[in-house]
């Protein structure tokens, strides 16, 4: 089975390593990955459109070899561009046990919640990555004609044989199609994410028979096995998010990374309690205090800004029961402590890409 992408790309071997938005992707996840022969990823959702240039620039000292930089799309839920200050003020009400528990003072409302797609893209599409990644929707015409030009690939994410097509129609590289094992965000955009559960295994089959573009399976992947099934579904590629979430080189917490090995990782849910968005994550304490009432609070991005403020104190405090502990249903079956260790398993015996067999 020959990998398209891996041929495009350059890759030893058809993996992609997810991109992780909220601060757990790394320049040195993502270059260990790309070094080993696989697309490493760096979600840049959070940076400033100032601050991607120069993590552009990291990337590139640190590998020879292609990785991807990710972004949203549809970066504000209705009702979440501005908010009133007595509805701040009620928000705050809801986490301030939160807030006091870790120390800390609520914090102040700020001018604004979030940076800006049409900002950030431009900063991208100036400092040229090798790959562009997206969720939550399709860029606008100018901007895929704009990667076009600059030689940029771009990788579009599905939910549902819709969006995949919708993707296919715009003209983009390769489509991500994304199951509902996954772990973070539920990246829907024609319909709820409710309503665009469709499990990896058949949402690979159903699209990789109705497009023409490379897919990219995404979702209850970890191991050698799972590469295979997907490759034998139709899968060009896979992507694997939470085994790589889990390696020491991620930006995630000790305590999260504690988490993804722990008997807790055999329970996940989808929840919107942590940003607004539904995703998936390891049940805990916030989960279940904070999701009855999570329609007390705004929507993304404003929710998602609040609750980060809770992160750092957390984080350092050696906390996962008021953090987001994002993981995928595979969780239980992870291994691998390290990128090495992992792209080492995920490889082992199977041929590079220049030397696969039609």
């Amino acid at each position: 089975m020959r990998s398209r992408i891996a041929q495009d790309l350059g890759l030893d071997h058809p993996i992609v390593q997810g991109p992780f938005g909220g601060g757990l992707s790394s320049v040195a996840l993502a270059s260990s990955v790309a070094n080993a022969g696989g697309l490493g990823s760096y979600g840049a959702v959070n940076l400033a459109p100032e601050a991607i240039g120069p993590l552009v620039g990291e990337l590139r000292a640190a590998t020879a070899r292609a990785f991807n930089v990710n972004l949203w799309v549809q970066d504000v839920d209705p009702g979440g561009m501005q908010i009133a200050s007595e509805d701040y003020a009620r928000a705050l009400d809801v986490l301030a046990p939160y807030f006091t528990e870790l120390g800390l003072a609520p914090p102040v409302m700020p001018a604004r919640f979030h940076h800006p797609f049409a900002e950030q893209i431009e900063a991208l599409l100036e400092a040229r990555p090798p790959v562009f990644s997206f969720v939550y929707g399709i860029p606008g015409p100018s901007v895929l004609a704009a990667c076009r030009k600059r030689g940029i690939y771009v990788i579009g994410t599905a939910t549902t044989l819709a969006e995949a097509r919708a993707l296919e129609g715009a003209g983009v590289n390769a489509v991500v199609a994304t199951g509902m094992e996954a772990g973070g965000h539920r990246v829907s955009f024609l319909d709820s994410a409710e309503a665009s559960l469709t499990g990896t295994f058949a949402l690979t089959q159903i699209v990789s028979a109705r497009v023409a573009i490379p897919v990219i399976a995404a979702g209850g992947i970890c191991d050698r096995r799972g590469l295979e099934a997907a490759r034998l579904l139709g899968a060009d590629a896979v992507q694997i998010g939470t085994a790589f979430l889990a390696c020491a080189e991620s930006n995630a917490s000790r305590a999260h990374r504690a988490a993804l090995f722990s008997p807790a990782a055999e329970r996940t849910a989808l929840t919107r309690a942590f940003t607004g968005r539904l995703a998936r994550g390891i049940v805990n304490r916030w989960i279940e205090e904070v999701g009855p009432r999570a329609g007390a609070l705004p929507p993304f991005p404003i929710r998602s800004w609040l609750v980060g403020q809770l992160k750092a104190a957390a984080a350092a405090q050696g906390r996962d029961d008021v953090i987001a502990l994002w993981a995928g249903q595979i969780a239980p079956k992870l291994r691998h402590r390290t990128s090495a260790a992992l792209m080492a398993a995920l490889t082992e015996s199977l041929p590079i890409a220049g030397e696969e067999q039609r």
